[in-house]
């Protein structure tokens, strides 16, 4: 197309008409939360927007950007993507096995040269979500309640969870597994699969701990249950990260003066345990207006899924929304002591870029499943249209 037929009246209404419809009150959200992140990283830098701060705000405004940008791609190029990005992505994290970098015992990277390196797997928790999403929008709904396509999931979920598990990466392999699931279950599952499904789960779990975990992730597991045991070595996350919660009351310290984080006994202060150092300086209040922004955000997401008339959309909206629970959930439960510590930040709030852009870019898809919500999107079985 020629650049004067992107100047075109019609086509200028037609970006005019999908730029409205995006949803600026979610837009908005997730400009408070990522505004509250920047806000403790300028605290516990000293006042300074170096290092964090700054970067933080700088790449949320870009991907805010491209979030915008996405959500103007029609929901049938999606379609049209879900399969080549899967398989990509599950491409990427075989070469992350032949040639990924090794760092402090893992690889998980694949070097770019000039370019820097990147985790492949981020790359897969988009692709989960799209791959499913349109698996699931090919089939009927009888099928999708328990049939031997059943088997198709599983080995699409399997796949990079077993890649992910291998590099190790416990935490990400954690949250393609339950996306995956999640995607599933809200394709329509049968309920009876599901609960035969979560007895095996339970079963499984001491032989995995025993015999499939490395010894450094089943004493991550140990130190969970009993921190304590080791207060100055394995346990000294999850205690300072108490301590930092606890300390803060109902309305905190003030801003500023949290002392396990501005003195450095908090570690991890800007990345994984930034919700202690929140919870510190603004106590109560703050952690629950943070958690009340990520609620909005969820929940504006999930409607936004149910709004979609097609299956592809409610299920990738549905899908991306599960992924950013999920991040929260574990996250938090890390930080209070309910989950073991497995390197999962809280998103948005965190500081990080790579989590920052799979978010950022699995809204964009929310946003155009809400702008093309009318869109038709057929595969030549579409029995959900």
């Amino acid at each position: 197309m020629s650049v004067s037929a992107l100047t075109r009246p019609g086509e200028r209404d037609r970006l005019v008409v999908k730029f409205s419809e995006i949803d600026w009150l979610f837009s908005l959200a997730l400009c408070l939360i990522a505004g509250a992140g920047a806000l403790m990283m300028f605290s516990i830098a000293g006042s300074s927007w170096e290092p964090w701060a700054g970067a933080h705000l700088l790449r949320f405004g870009i991907m805010f950007v491209v979030m915008v940008a996405l959500a103007m791609v029609d929901l049938r190029v999606w379609f049209a993507i879900a399969y080549p990005i899967y398989g990509i992505g599950l491409v990427l994290l075989v070469l992350v096995e032949v040639i990924g970098d090794v760092r402090m015992g893992a690889q998980r990277w694949l070097d770019l040269g000039p370019l820097g390196s990147f985790q492949p797997s981020e790359v897969m928790k988009l692709g989960i979500v799209l791959g499913l999403a349109r698996f699931y929008h090919s089939i009927s709904a009888d099928d999708a309640r328990f049939s031997w396509w059943l088997l198709v999931p599983i080995l699409m979920i399997a796949a990079p969870v077993v890649l992910v598990a291998h590099q190790p990466d416990l935490g990400t392999a954690m949250l393609i597994l339950m996306t995956g699931v999640a995607v599933v279950v809200l394709a329509g599952l049968d309920w009876r699969v599901i609960a035969t499904g979560l007895a095996a789960a339970a079963i499984s779990v001491p032989p995995m701990v025993m015999f499939v975990l490395h010894d450094y992730q089943r004493k991550r597991i140990f130190t969970f249950l009993d921190p304590e045991s080791d207060p100055s070595g394995s346990g000294y996350h999850i205690l300072q990260s108490k301590i930092a919660l606890g300390s803060g009351g109902f309305l905190g310290k003030g801003y500023g003066l949290g002392s396990q984080s501005q003195l450095n006994f908090l570690p991890e202060k800007q990345t994984d345990f930034i919700f202690a150092t929140l919870a510190e300086e603004f106590g109560f209040v703050g952690c629950f207006s943070v958690l009340f922004l990520y609620a909005v955000v969820i929940f504006m997401a999930l409607r936004t899924a149910a709004l979609a008339h097609s299956h592809f959309g409610r299920l990738s909206a549905a899908g991306v929304t599960a992924t950013f629970a999920l991040y929260v959930m574990i996250n938090g439960g890390m930080v209070m002591g309910l989950a073991p510590v497995v390197g999962v930040p809280m998103p948005m709030l965190s500081y990080g870029g790579t989590v920052m852009a799979t978010v950022m870019i699995g809204f964009g898809l929310v946003q155009a499943v809400r702008v093309h919500r009318y869109s038709e999107v057929t595969s030549g079985k579409g029995s959900f249209l």
